[in-house]
């Protein structure tokens, strides 16, 4: 039963089945982006999690709407930490908040689990022993996009993303494995909804393929101003540009667009058709990457709670590298720098029914760790 008080939604999730033998609760910090600009990703990312401990007893979780700004994030974390006393700390979706959060909070001794940002910062030197990545290294879906563009056969790519470390860490993927020429690099202002000038340069670039990675609303204002344009080169994305709520707001202009991902809704494992129709079913809607993102650290939490007490640490964090948990993406495991080995796909958007979604076509990268192992001293 969810209890509203002065913003904060606090949830304690009930069940039918016995507490843990010794008694124990994990107590678990959500900070997400619940309003404006990039809400519907944070929303995403708390549904899923929601009904992953849906119906257990053990868990007791508080969530805070970090407004996408890194000074509220901060706030947020320090009252968690301080007051409310949580053992983990989830949900941030943008890196440069998460890299307001994150240190301070795993040198406090508390656990973070990432439903989404994966900084390279965090990946590498930064990583740390209490640091668990559950979606993927922010440069992952990039590089798969640039595999794809060789196979596709594009030499001249025109190549942009939003000027924070998201945005710096994707166009680094993409370039680490495209073997072609680029026709431009720009870096465009976080949450920009005007395109016109960038689209220019692009029209004037003879590129033959453009690759972007503008997540949320930024996405959205981009593919349709493109599609306005006149301009008919081919679009390359991740999946953050064309996910299932990106769909509904860009319309045809996204069809038949490729783009990667660690999960698409037609994966074919039990644990993700249980996924999607129990997300459908709960919420009325598709599930979104963010959704299934969400869903993956709520089963990963449950799995550690079943192997270890959170106030043993070292157990606790040795049931979290485990992820003996069934992952909506089939094998699921962690590098050593605790950021996920997984294949990444190559995603098509089509048109079933009335409704804009997205099927795989082929796997990008298989078994994909990520650059930054060995710059990681765990």
């Amino acid at each position: 039963m969810f209890k509203l008080i002065n913003s904060v939604i606090v949830l304690s999730v009930l069940v039918a089945t016995s507490a843990f033998a010794d008694g124990h609760k994990l107590k678990v910090g959500m900070i997400t982006t619940l309003s404006g600009g990039g809400s519907g990703l944070g929303i995403d990312v708390r549904d899923g999690f929601m009904l992953a401990i849906k119906n257990n007893k053990n868990i007791e979780i508080i969530i805070e709407d970090d407004q996408r700004k890194p000074d509220i994030a901060v706030q947020l974390a320090d009252k968690m930490i301080q007051s409310e006393k949580v053992d983990v700390l989830t949900g941030i979706i943008w890196s440069n908040l998460a890299m307001a959060v994150v240190p301070a909070a795993v040198n406090q001794g508390k656990f973070y689990l990432s439903p989404n940002a994966g900084p390279s910062a965090l990946a590498g030197k930064g990583c740390h022993k209490n640091y668990f990545n559950v979606a993927w290294q922010n440069d992952n879906l990039h590089e798969a996009a640039g595999g794809h563009a060789n196979s596709a056969g594009f030499k001249k790519t025109f190549i942009l993303a939003p000027n924070y470390p998201a945005g710096k860490d994707a166009l680094t993927g993409f370039k680490r494995y495209f073997k072609g020429e680029l026709a431009g690099e720009i870096y465009t202002k976080l949450g920009q909804k005007d395109y016109s000038v960038e689209i220019a340069q692009i029209r004037a670039s003879n590129a033959d393929s453009i690759f972007f990675f503008l997540p949320g609303g930024m996405g959205i204002g981009f593919m349709k101003q493109y599609a306005q344009s006149g301009i008919s080169i081919p679009v390359v994305g991740p999946a953050f540009s064309f996910d299932q709520g990106i769909l509904k707001a860009v319309g045809v202009a996204a069809l038949g667009v490729k783009n990667t991902s660690q999960w698409s809704k037609d994966l074919d494992n039990e644990a993700n058709k249980t996924f999607v129709a129990d997300f459908r079913k709960e919420f009325g809607r598709l599930p979104s990457l963010y959704a299934s993102q969400g869903y993956d650290t709520g089963k990963l939490l449950i799995s550690a709670m079943e192997k270890a007490n959170v106030k043993d640490a070292d157990s606790f964090r040795d049931a979290i590298r485990a992820a003996d948990f069934d992952s909506t993406r089939g094998s699921f495991k962690f590098a050593s720098n605790h950021h996920p080995i997984q294949d990444i796909y190559v995603r098509e958007v089509i048109k079933e029914g009335d409704i804009l979604t997205n099927k795989i076509v082929s796997i990008g990268l298989k078994d994909h760790s990520n650059a930054y192992v060995d710059q990681c001293s765990m």
